[in-house]
């Protein structure tokens, strides 16, 4: 049996990701890992860094014009290469990168459309230079070039505890336009639905509310008004989920342990507490598109360019998930 192959786009030229994916390749738990992986980026950009970082790693280059992905090899780093024209030293981070960016994700997309991967994870990508305010961010990117547009759903997910926000990378004063009823229940279906087909869980699910304590001096209360009869319906067709509670409260550990999923009402308020309990031991994963997607859960960090110092944890995780669900 051929299996198909995870699909990585290579992201933004100009970060630690190549270097977290050398170091991903080296760590013992992906050794032995069965599912050929196919990156999607430059052939010289990755050979360069590997010379920099004093790698030693085979590489097979594919040709996809032929539409058959059979020459792929669990044994070397098979590249889809795309030509990208960099200078001698290490750039920053611009919008040059952006025409080549879009021919990595428009390959991988084409791939993921014919069925050929088994999913698709994204390096790092600058949404300040690369979206240039068309998109919030990359999850919206996708979800727009998969006609999956208000499907998507953000999980950010460690086996102990995920975290969805309602709202994705909206300034804060826009949240409260941006949250509703029947976005809530999307989302939430969404998540239980996954949970169920992918991990055979049925899953419980806590709710943050939007205002501190769950309370407002204003007239209307979103708590009252929204958040609470979504929770209502939700209930009545047999979905666990609680709230809405307090976020300054909700994460103590003796609340943590309740519950798989946390709901919040927008970004910071669910990923500043995961990433203070787990670190880069989480991934983000994109439900709601014709395919999953995951996105390793950290940022670009040109800063470290070359340096060999950048933890591979969250890229490793994205493929013992994919292991994992592959299983069941």
């Amino acid at each position: 049996m051929i299996l198909k192959p995870i699909i990585i786009v290579s992201g933004e030229p100009y970060s630690t990701f190549l270097e977290i994916f050398f170091k991903t390749l080296k760590d013992k738990r992906i050794k032995n890992y069965k599912t050929p992986i196919l990156i999607i980026g430059s052939h010289s950009l990755i050979v360069r860094q590997m010379k920099k970082l004093k790698y030693s790693l085979k590489i097979k280059l594919i040709n996809i014009d032929k539409h058959n992905l059979n020459q792929l090899d669990k044994n070397y780093i098979n590249i889809l290469n795309v030509d990208f024209h960099f200078k001698k030293t290490f750039d920053k981070i611009s919008s040059k990168s952006k025409t080549y960016i879009s021919k990595c994700f428009k390959l991988a997309l084409r791939l993921m459309s014919e069925d050929k991967g088994l999913a698709l994870i994204n390096g790092p990508i600058s949404k300040k230079h690369f979206l240039n305010k068309k998109f919030l961010g990359i999850t919206e990117y996708i979800a727009h070039n998969t006609l999956s547009d208000g499907n998507e759903v953000m999980l950010i997910f460690n086996n102990k505890l995920a975290v969805c926000p309602i709202t994705t990378h909206q300034p804060l004063k826009r949240v409260a336009k941006n949250i509703n009823i029947k976005k809530i229940i999307q989302k939430i279906n969404t998540i239980s639905i996954f949970y169920k087909k992918y991990l055979n869980k049925k899953i419980k699910l806590a709710v943050c509310g939007l205002n501190p304590h769950c309370e407002t001096n204003e007239k209307f209360s979103e708590e009252d008004k929204i958040i609470k009869p979504a929770i209502k319906i939700l209930n009545k067709n047999k979905v666990n989920v609680k709230g809405p509670f307090a976020a300054d409260t909700l994460f103590l550990n003796k609340n943590i342990k309740k519950y798989d999923v946390i709901i919040g009402m927008y970004h910071d308020q669910v990923l500043t507490p995961i990433k203070t309990l787990f670190g880069f031991n989480a991934i983000n994963i994109t439900l709601g598109l014709p395919f999953i997607r995951i996105s390793p859960d950290h940022g670009p960090n040109s800063k470290m360019l070359g340096e060999n110092k950048s933890i591979p944890e969250s890229l490793i995780q994205s493929l013992l998930f994919l292991k994992k669900i592959r299983a069941n």
